[in-house]
C-alpha cells in the first residue's frame, strides 16, 4: 500500500471518530431501499416492447427512438457519479427526494409529449432516478461494516436484478392493454410511492462533509489514487463486460440455433439474470461470514469455469440450446456474488466519501462494461460464431478474475496495516 493510501485511510478513520454517522442517519426498512434500487433500473428496458409503436406514433426513425434506451444508459452513468458526490455534500435524503421529484415530472412528460424531441428530453430527465441505487447502497453501508454491508447488498441486488427481468414483460402488457403512454404513467405512480416512503423513512440525513469532500474534483482524485478502489471497481467493470458481451452477442451468434424464435431466445437469455438473483441471494446469506476477497475470487472462478465449459462444448460441435446457454448461467451467478462484495469494498476506501465512491464506482462499472462490450462487438462483427462469443466472454472473465486476486491482495495488506 502506498503512503498516499495510508494517509487516506488514516484520515478516513479520523473522520469517522470525529463524526458519529450512525446517529445522524435514520435507517429505513430494507423493502424501501429495494424499491429505490429497482426503480433505478426498471425504466431502462420497460419500454423496449413499445419502441416500434412510439416510432409510429411520432413518425420518427427507429434509430432516433432507440436513443431512449442507449442515451438513457449514458446519462445514468454520468448522473451516478454526480449524484453520489452530491449526497456526500447535501445528505442522502435531499438527493433521493430531488431525484424522485424530477423522475415523476419526467414520466408524466413522456406520457404527454407531443413530438419525439420532447419525448426524448423527458426520457433523459427520467435518468435522474439512477443515483437512487447508489444512495440505497450508501444508507446500508453507513450502518454496517464491510461484510455486513456486502450481505445486505446481496438482498438489495436481488430486487435490482428482478426489475429488468420483469420490466419488458410488464411494459409489454401495459402497452397491449392501455397503450404505450400507460408505461410512463405507471412509472410516475411508482415514483410517487417511493417518494412517500422516502419522506417517511429517510428522516435523518448525513451532515455535509467538510474539507476535501466539498471539492468534487478533489474527492474523485482521492478515490482514483487508491489501489483498493481501482481493484474493486475494475473487477466490477470486467464482470459487467462479460454480461454486455453476452447481451450483444447472443442474439447474433446463437439466435439461428433456435429456429429464429425470439420467444425462445428471450427465455434462454433469462437464465443469466436468474443466475444473478441466485448469486445475490448467496451473497446475502454468506457475505457476512466470508472475507470479501474470497467471495470475489470464488465468484470469478465460477464464471471462468462455466464459460470455459461452454467454449469446450461449442468447439466439440454441441448445438443443444442448454449446452450453449447453460454455462452462461454462471455469468449471472458470478456477477450476483461479485457486485455486493466489490461495491462494499469500493465504498470502504474512505468513510467520509461513501456516496462519492458509490456513484463513481457505478459510473465506472457501467461505462467500463459498455466499453468492453463495444470492443467485443467489433470482433463479433468479423466472426459471428459461438466459439468467438465464448472466447470473448472468457477473456473478460479472466480479467475480472485477475482484478479479484488483486483486490484480495490489496485488502490483506490493508488489514495487516490496520492491525
Amino acid at each position: 500500500m502506498t503512503r498516499t493510501e495510508s494517509r487516506i485511510d488514516h484520515s478516513a478513520s479520523q473522520a469517522t471518530e470525529d463524526r458519529p454517522l450512525a446517529s445522524t442517519v435514520a435507517q429505513p426498512r430494507l423493502i424501501t431501499l429495494v424499491l429505490l434500487s429497482a426503480l433505478a433500473v426498471l425504466p431502462v428496458n420497460i419500454i423496449l416492447p413499445s419502441l416500434p409503436k412510439i416510432a409510429a406514433a411520432f413518425h420518427a426513425d427507429f434509430a432516433l427512438v432507440n436513443l431512449s434506451v442507449s442515451g438513457f444508459s449514458f446519462v445514468t452513468a454520468f448522473l451516478e457519479a454526480i449524484g453520489g458526490a452530491l449526497s456526500d455534500r447535501f445528505g442522502r435524503r435531499p438527493v433521493v427526494l430531488t431525484a424522485l421529484s424530477i423522475f415523476i415530472i419526467a414520466s408524466i412528460g413522456c406520457a404527454l409529449a407531443p413530438n419525439i424531441g420532447i419525448f426524448l428530453l423527458f426520457r433523459m430527465m427520467q435518468a435522474c432516478i439512477g443515483p437512487c441505487y447508489s444512495v440505497a447502497l450508501v444508507v446500508i453501508k453507513e450502518a454496517s461494516d464491510e461484510r455486513e454491508a456486502a450481505s445486505k447488498f446481496g438482498y438489495l441486488a436481488m430486487g435490482w436484478a428482478l426489475a429488468p427481468m420483469v420490466g419488458p414483460l410488464f411494459g409489454g402488457t401495459l402497452d397491449e392493454l392501455f397503450g404505450w403512454q400507460s408505461i410512463s404513467i405507471v412509472l410516475a405512480i411508482l415514483g410517487m410511492a417511493a417518494f412517500i416512503l422516502s419522506m417517511r423513512e429517510l428522516k435523518g440525513s448525513r451532515a455535509p462533509s467538510s474539507g476535501t469532500s466539498r471539492n468534487y474534483l478533489a474527492s474523485y482524485g482521492l478515490l482514483l489514487r487508491s489501489t483498493r478502489f481501482w481493484a474493486y471497481t475494475l473487477c466490477m467493470a470486467c464482470s459487467m463486460g462479460v454480461l454486455y458481451i453476452f447481451l450483444g452477442g447472443a442474439p447474433l451468434t446463437v439466435g439461428n440455433t433456435l429456429g429464429g424464435s425470439s420467444a425462445m431466445l428471450g427465455f434462454y437469455m433469462g437464465l443469466v439474470p436468474a443466475g444473478f438473483i441466485l448469486g445475490s441471494y448467496l451473497a446475502g446469506r454468506y457475505a457476512a461470514k466470508v472475507p470479501l476477497g474470497t467471495i470475489l475470487i470464488v465468484a470469478r472462478l465460477l464464471t471462468c469455469l462455466g464459460l470455459l465449459t461452454g467454449l469446450i462444448l461449442s468447439l466439440s460441435g454441441m448445438t443443444y440450446s442448454l449446452a450453449l446457454f447453460g454455462p452462461c448461467i454462471f455469468i449471472g451467478l458470478g456477477n450476483g456474488l461479485t457486485m455486493p462484495a466489490a461495491n462494499s469494498g469500493a465504498m470502504s476506501v474512505r468513510s467520509d466519501l461513501v456516496g462519492t465512491a458509490a456513484g463513481l464506482a457505478a459510473a465506472m462499472r457501467i461505462s467500463g462494461g459498455a466499453l468492453i462490450g463495444s470492443v467485443a462487438g467489433l470482433f463479433l462483427a468479423q466472426s459471428a460464431d459461438i466459439h468467438t462469443l465464448f472466447a470473448l466472454m472468457l477473456a473478460s472473465a479472466v480479467l475480472a478474475l485477475v482484478a479479484a486476486f488483486w483486490a484480495a491482495s490489496v485488502e490483506r495488506r490493508h488489514q495487516r496495516l490496520a492491525c
